[in-house]
């Protein structure tokens, strides 16, 4: 790893073994056992209920908050060292069974020459939206991320080695319309004002930029499993902003093409899809191509399995917010999840990303109640046998 006075050459550069040393890591796994939630993921069976949290890293943590505190956003993302210690915190202290790598849907935006800061206390700020042909004309191609986002290679490939098929190792962007609704908007906007108005009155400019961002992420999932990543999140943060009919036209055909192209190339990394506010659209949903669909509490879990039929493994789906309760709250609420959604085919999360303020141990006791989850499925089948009998 490279010092943090060297940080600032990190972001423009990083060792051509990066791609090397990463599609070494992806032949080792075809070899050796998979990880946990790499393995439930494609729909094996397991020992138990795998689990990771979204927004893992965080400043629910106050080990990360040194580093949030001393580091602006971006130089924290995109310098390998801070980003692999951020990476590496929640994993060291709470095991759960993934890892994901510390960065923003927005990364990959500078590299098409679309730039964003992150302001305190305000968010994501794009000082040039995209909101004309003209402004989308001028936009870039994801050529060679090698080198516009040599810092993402460096920081998964070195994940990868570091976690040693303790963990699976997750990747993940935004999906074409979140990404473009920042774009357009600017800054994050509860009516997401502009790129609706755009969406009614210049549908052929909305869709001309979602495709060229369905090919510049196609490049960079693809640069993240060459990287490492094992599994692959595509989060549709924005997809709430959208009506059913809205979201089978402007978000999810394009998060299907970017799956479809990646798996062509590597058909063993599974794809998660994770949409906010999705479990509105569980009829539409059902028509994602993903591997894995990330839920929401805005339903149970066994209405999801009924809606979305047996091709899909789900993941979720508990309120965050249950991480403030006392610890039976936690278990109870934990625990129906695992039972509604059944042994195969679920990987554990919350609905949304873990809340500033969260308690840590509370966070290790989510963790810990899916590697008891083994023995809740025995139980519950011993139950179900002495009823037999």
């Amino acid at each position: 790893m490279q010092s943090l006075k060297g940080a600032s050459a990190s972001t423009a550069s990083a060792p051509r073994s990066a791609r090397t040393n990463a599609r070494s890591a992806v032949k080792v796994s075809a070899t050796a056992k998979d990880p946990l939630l790499l393995r439930v993921a494609r729909g094996e069976e397991a020992e138990r209920t795998p689990v990771w949290l979204m927004r893992q890293a965080g400043r629910y943590m106050a080990a990360f908050r040194q580093y949030s505190d001393k580091y602006p956003f971006r130089m924290r993302s995109e310098t390998p060292e801070i980003a692999i210690e951020l990476s590496l915190q929640p994993w060291r202290a709470f095991k759960p069974d993934g890892v994901i790598f510390f960065s923003d849907i927005l990364t990959p935006l500078p590299a098409l020459g679309i730039e964003f800061d992150v302001i305190k206390g305000k968010g994501p700020v794009i000082p040039d939206p995209v909101r004309s042909m003209d402004a989308l004309r001028a936009l870039r191609k994801l050529d060679d991320p090698t080198k516009s986002l040599a810092f993402t290679g460096e920081t998964l490939s070195a994940l990868r080695r570091e976690i040693d098929g303790q963990a699976t190792l997750l990747g993940f962007v935004g999906t074409p319309w979140t990404l473009a609704a920042y774009a357009m908007e600017g800054k994050a906007d509860r009516d997401c004002k502009a790129t609706k108005t755009i969406m009614l009155h210049n549908p052929k400019l909305l869709h001309a930029f979602l495709a060229h961002l369905t090919e510049a992420l196609i490049t960079y999932v693809c640069y993240q499993i060459e990287s490492g990543a094992q599994v692959v999140q595509l989060f549709d943060s924005w997809a709430h902003h959208l009506s059913p009919g809205q979201f089978q036209e402007f978000s999810l055909p394009y998060a299907n093409r970017v799956t479809e192209a990646v798996r062509r190339r590597y058909p063993h990394v599974p794809i998660i899809f994770h949409a906010n506010g999705g479990t509105g659209k569980l009829e539409e949903m059902r028509a994602s191509n993903a591997d894995v669909i990330g839920l929401d509490w805005g339903t149970t879990l066994k209405a999801a399995r009924a809606a979305l039929g047996p091709a899909h493994k789900v993941q979720g789906n508990v309120d965050p917010m249950v991480l403030f309760g006392p610890a039976e709250a936690i278990e109870s609420e934990v625990n129906k999840a695992l039972l509604e959604a059944g042994p195969r085919g679920h990987i554990l999360n919350v609905g949304h990303g873990v809340v500033q303020g969260t308690p840590e141990e509370n966070v290790g006791l989510f963790c810990d109640l899916a590697r008891r989850s083994g023995d809740l499925f025995a139980a519950q089948r011993k139950a179900a046998a002495a009823v037999v009998l």
